[in-house]
């Protein structure tokens, strides 16, 4: 019988491990599944010092699946690294949830003069931020005055919904460097997208993305609690669904734009999408990624009862090379945790055609 159920543990192992390359698109449930990796490495732990106690040999298939497997234990989880040369381009992301401002009932939290006084105080060259609000009609909430013009930096504001006059949300770069041209990558009229700027660093230039592909639209608050989670997984599940099968589609438009790019690209934001999915390994196959190369601990970048999420990513193309990675946990004014990074690089800057694989 433990014969059995080990050898099905590793097959069932190396199917899942090798399932995050199936799009959603094809297989809608299959995004659910790699949920489960994390899981499965643990079990497979477990067995192989069982089997290994109890002299059996075959503690060697939870082993192999393991090393199998180690790619996730890298994207799971970094030992604290020693800091580079902190010199060099820096860069920030954040999902600032429309500034602490309530849509439903049109009234501003707390948060709001603390999230506003410390992005102007952070000293990144270039910010990156989705679910970006804009009013200028009230001067305490024209972001785009208080965050680019009195702070010296240039500014690609991308609206979703609203009017340039009026309120109004959507996506925003902002730079210390010069902006030589901008634009949308795609637009889903709700709360989504993806825009890119052209940044001329000195006498480099770096096509930088800014990403909020599809969200889960869960009410983490309804899943603080078991008699909540019996009343709404159905949904939630429906949701996970739907959201992942989206997803899969915005990255194959994403991808396509990233490839015809001019410039070496760098890119960061919300992907509504953990570790263990199609959308994180694709992006992880073409360019590396920030937390995996210089982050420390879990690196987790969701605010709320689903702490253990990590959702924002940067990612990168050589030959750029990352100095320093940083969540910045002690910033909870969002449902999301700030993420920066810093970046140098060997001139001149030159785009890489040849795709990395590393798997």
């Amino acid at each position: 019988m433990i014969r059995f159920i080990t050898v099905l543990l590793f097959l069932i192992s190396v199917a899942l491990f090798y399932s995050v390359y199936i799009s959603p698109e094809f297989f809608p449930y299959i995004g659910l599944i790699t949920l489960t990796i994390p899981l499965l490495l643990f079990i497979n732990a477990l067995f192989f010092f069982l089997l290994l106690f109890a002299k059996r040999k075959l503690a060697i298939l939870p082993l192999l699946a393991i090393l199998l497997g180690w790619k996730y234990v890298g994207i799971t989880f970094q030992m604290p690294k020693v800091s580079g040369n902190s010199d060099g381009l820096s860069i920030l992301s954040y999902n600032v949830a429309l500034f602490s401002y309530d849509r439903n009932n049109g009234d501003w939290r707390e948060n709001n003069k603390n999230i506003m006084k410390w992005l102007q105080e952070n000293p990144s060259d270039i910010k990156c931020f989705q679910e970006f609000y804009q009013d200028p009609t009230t001067p305490s909430r024209n972001a785009l005055k208080l965050l680019g013009t009195e702070m010296g930096y240039e500014y690609s504001y991308q609206i979703i919904e609203g009017k340039p006059r009026a309120r109004s949300y959507g996506m925003a770069i902002f730079s210390r460097y010069p902006i030589i041209n901008e634009g949308k990558v795609l637009d889903t009229q709700r709360n989504n997208g993806a825009i890119f700027a052209d940044i001329k660093v000195d006498r480099d230039t770096i096509r930088i993305y800014n990403a909020h592909l599809e969200s889960m639209s869960i009410d983490s608050e309804n899943l603080n609690n078991l008699t909540g989670i019996k009343e709404n997984y159905r949904e939630t599940l429906r949701k996970l669904k739907r959201g992942q099968f989206t997803r899969a589609s915005q990255l194959g438009v994403l991808e396509e734009h990233m490839k015809n790019s001019p410039y070496v690209n760098l890119l960061v934001g919300d992907f509504n999408d953990v570790p263990y999915s199609y959308t994180y390994f694709n992006l992880r196959r073409q360019m590396k990624n920030a937390f995996e190369e210089a982050g420390s601990g879990f690196g987790f970048t969701y605010n709320k009862v689903l702490f253990f999420l990590r959702i924002d990513n940067i990612f990168f193309e050589e030959p750029l090379r990352i100095q320093g990675f940083k969540t910045h946990r002690e910033v909870d004014y969002s449902d999301h945790y700030p993420i920066s990074a810093t970046f140098n690089w060997q001139k001149p800057l030159v785009k890489i055609q040849e795709i990395i694989l590393e798997d």
